[in-house]
């Protein structure tokens, strides 16, 4: 088969079509003839050599698939080979095969192309888990997404709102914070002009958000602290804006702030069922009835990967970047 592989930690240009053999099927596993594979932060950071491969999973980049099951132990599943399906995956996802454990494969909702399921699985798996099960949103409560216009923001913002929760976010541009908006944030915030902190302080009438998504870290560290609501939950999935900041513990005690995080790839397969099954019971029938849409910025062929992480490394991008073979 066809595949991309990282042939040494660098920049985009390390990335080059190869030829592989077909992944050999371990226990509980099927395997996808795939269609299109979703383009994600985390592949930049393993190309570079900062995150890397749990064991036994596929050197090969891609955490995310859509296609055609074509082989595996379906018995008792409700899939038959020839379903379509989206999936996560622990890497192998820049392939024309990719092997994917059966429970985290969800069908391809209906009214989506097999390109616009791909898109789902990563960013939906992570917000779920992030938001609603570790930061524990519930009804009546408010987000605010750091990072509203990426992969992840878009899908957060728009399985918030659909669920009825008062969403904030944050962007880089005017364009940015639009297009936030038009997905469902009640207010997008210009982190490069206005202080996100003393807006969602405004809009709560001075109580805060309850829960803060965040991607960035670093310096953002004090001033969320200060808009967390009392009781708030403040939820790490990355870093681009450094690994340490400065954290008043004072205020964590006396508001009982909760600060946790999470990577979801090193989790073990029944973990991830949970989530899988929570997204089709809450989740899918969203996206079916058309609240929630997959957002794709813009789609290269599979031998493109490198211009695609270049893309994905200017932040130029509003929603996915995808490879469709």
């Amino acid at each position: 088969m066809r595949a991309i592989e990282i042939k040494e930690y660098g920049g985009p240009e390390v990335l080059q079509l190869c030829e592989r053999a077909l992944p050999a099927l371990k226990p509980g596993e099927v395997l996808i003839k795939v269609h299109a594979a979703g383009v994600n932060r985390p592949d930049v950071f393993q190309r570079t050599g900062n995150y890397p491969v749990p064991p036994g999973a596929s050197d090969l980049p891609g955490l995310e698939v859509a296609g055609e099951i074509v082989e595996g132990d379906l018995a008792g599943s409700g899939f038959r080979k020839g379903d379509l399906v989206c999936a996560l995956v622990q890497g192998g996802g820049y392939a024309e095969y990719c092997a994917a454990p059966l429970a985290q494969c969800l069908p391809v909702p209906k009214g989506l192309s097999a390109l616009e399921a791909a898109a789902l699985p990563e960013n939906y798996f992570t917000v779920w888990s992030n938001v609603f099960d570790r930061g524990a949103l519930v009804a009546g409560e408010t987000l605010l997404v750091q990072g509203g216009s990426s992969g992840i923001g878009v899908t957060a913002i728009q399985i918030a709102k659909a669920l009825g929760h008062r969403v904030f976010a944050t962007a880089g541009s005017a364009e940015k914070c639009r297009a936030c908006e038009e997905l469902g944030a009640e207010r997008a915030i210009n982190y490069k002009t206005e202080d996100f902190e003393a807006v969602v302080k405004e809009a709560t009438g001075g109580m805060g958000v309850n829960v803060i998504l965040d991607m960035v870290g670093g310096d953002y560290l004090p001033r969320e602290i200060k808009a967390l609501a009392d009781d708030g939950r403040l939820v790490f999935i990355a870093q681009l804006g450094g690994s340490k900041g400065q954290l008043d513990m004072g205020q964590v005690m006396r508001r009982r702030l909760t600060i946790t995080g999470s990577t979801l790839r090193p989790r073990p397969v029944s973990f991830k069922a949970a989530i899988a099954a929570s997204l089709r019971e809450r989740v899918w029938p969203l996206i079916e009835a058309g609240r929630i849409k997959p957002v794709i910025h813009h789609v290269f062929p599979l031998e493109q990967a490198a211009q695609a992480h270049a893309m994905m490394e200017s932040s130029a991008h509003i929603g996915k970047i995808m490879l469709q073979l």
